[in-house]
Formats: C-alpha cells, sequence, structure tokens
C-alpha cells in the first residue's frame, strides 16, 4: 500500500487520471476540469504522474506551444480501481443526510 501512495497519494492525481483515463487534454482543459486546483499544483502533479510512467506529455512544435496530456497503458490498469471509487463515493453522498 505504501508504495500505491508513494505514486498516487495526494489530494489531486486520483482526480487528474480520472479526467485522463479517456481523454488527451491540453493544460488549460485539465484546469477548467479540476477548478479548485492551482496552476502550480497542476503542474507538479502532472510532472509527478508523468516521471511515474502514469502520464503521458506530447509537446508538439507550433506557436504557441501546444502540450497534450494523456493516460498511459499503466495508469489504464487502475481504470477498475478508480470506477469502483467513483461508484462508492457515489453511494456515499446519496447516504448523507
Amino acid at each position: 500500500m505504501t508504495s500505491v501512495m508513494n505514486v498516487i497519494g495526494g489530494k489531486w492525481k486520483v482526480i487528474i487520471l480520472f479526467h485522463l483515463r479517456d481523454n488527451t487534454l491540453r493544460f488549460g482543459e485539465l484546469k477548467k476540469r479540476i477548478p479548485k486546483i492551482t496552476q502550480k499544483m497542476l503542474t507538479q502533479q502532472l510532472r509527478e504522474l508523468e516521471a511515474d510512467g502514469l502520464v503521458s506529455r506530447e509537446v508538439y512544435a507550433e506557436v504557441p506551444p501546444k502540450v497534450e496530456y494523456s493516460s498511459t497503458g499503466l495508469s489504464d490498469e487502475l481504470r477498475p480501481i478508480l470506477d469502483m471509487l467513483c461508484e462508492w463515493g457515489q453511494r456515499q453522498r446519496r447516504q448523507k443526510p
């Protein structure tokens, strides 16, 4: 469990992976989908996820620069777990008074 938390622990990594699981998104698109995250934190979390092999970063040589983020095969392995967490969260939200 420690090794898992070292890679996907923290407030934002699972949320970022959730948004990238079926999408290739630019930084601004990710920021719009996660409005409470700061630009600095999003940049940091994306760099860590990329370093751990969970996110792919594609840079296009154009002006202005275009950068896209997508999930990798390694992060796709987390899909069933992310789905279960999402379902669990929805059940918990419905049960609250």
